[in-house]
């Protein structure tokens, strides 16, 4: 069954191709004599003509398993060419994943839109909510962390989690969405490593009564400069890593510091580089899309950057 709505600017448009039988053989099949001759996966389950029914434009599609459960979610340029390469997928080592996906489908859709930005950002926001096995990037924007920063009379207080719902009491000021945990994390334990030299590291049970989520990490710190802390603020906006040179600087006060000097200048180091690959991207996307603020939403954050993508290429 092939069926094709057209509904620009209201909901994608479609085609959707389920596996039905060929009087006694296997769609797509090619009866000689009363015996099948096996064509490849592709054909065998979708037909011999589908892909060559596909137009040459944008598109999503979505492979699904006998159970109609969604296996797959993947975008194109150009829905023919790239449902070609599934069809003509050989032994190859880089054809290993096509021949996965083909060989566990049972139906597949294809839901034409009309631009490339459109696609990724359907295709981003298809594999957030419907979590296909055989997809990776994106599937896991819960894990995605963000930073909370919150100064109090009698301490500074820094978190690292991917839930910053559950800490809605401490009030903290939150930076982030980060699509990379590991960077997060490791920033985060430079960060705290390096004001633990500076100020004084609170006990836990100093810090009252606090949720409990795996992965997160909250810190508490007494006697730290306010300034520090102000500029520490602007460099976790994006906007000014100056505040890595001032640290830097408090450092050289500090006897430990100094006789620890390689350990410390690589958790500098480790700052400076998320400066760049994640505070300073994630506040260009965020001023390109005309928001002020310095936090997105697990579930925005990737659409926030295929749409900054889409204007840096339109």
């Amino acid at each position: 069954m092939v069926s094709c709505t057209d509904n620009k600017g209201k909901a994608p448009r479609f085609l959707h191709l389920r596996r039905t039988p060929c009087e006694g053989a296997v769609r797509g099949c090619v009866l000689d004599l009363g015996v099948a001759v096996a064509v490849n996966a592709f054909d065998r389950t979708f037909g011999a003509d589908f892909v060559s029914e596909l137009p040459t434009t944008p598109a999503v599609y979505l492979f699904r398993d006998a159970k109609d459960r969604v296996i797959y979610v993947g975008k194109a340029k150009n829905i023919r060419r790239r449902l070609s390469s599934y069809r003509n997928a050989g032994r190859k080592k880089v054809h290993r994943k096509m021949r996965k996906i083909v060989q566990a489908a049972a139906s597949l859709e294809v839901r034409l839109v009309d631009s490339d930005a459109d696609a990724l950002v359907l295709e981003n926001e298809l594999i957030r909510t419907l979590r296909p096995k055989l997809n990776i990037d994106g599937k896991f924007d819960f894990l995605y962390p963000a930073i909370g920063v919150v100064v109090r009379p009698q301490h500074t207080l820094l978190c690292c989690t991917t839930d910053p719902d559950a800490y809605e009491a401490f009030e903290f000021r939150w930076y982030g969405c980060f699509r990379s945990r590991v960077r997060a994390v490791e920033m985060f334990e430079s960060l705290t490593a390096l004001l633990g030299l500076l100020g004084h590291l609170e006990k836990m049970s100093s810090l009252g009564p606090r949720p409990r989520r795996r992965g997160s990490q909250l810190r508490g710190f007494r006697q730290l400069d306010g300034a520090l802390v102000s500029d520490l603020e602007t460099y976790f906006s994006g906007a000014d890593r100056s505040a890595l040179g001032q640290l830097a600087l408090a450092l050289l006060d500090k006897p430990r510091a100094r006789r620890d000097a390689a350990e410390v200048q690589g958790h500098l180091q480790i700052l400076a580089d998320f400066f760049e690959t994640d505070l300073g991207p994630l506040r260009s996307a965020l001023r390109a899309a005309g928001r002020e603020g310095t936090f997105v939403s697990q579930s925005e954050r990737d659409t926030l950057f295929i749409r900054q993508r889409e204007q840096r290429t339109g």
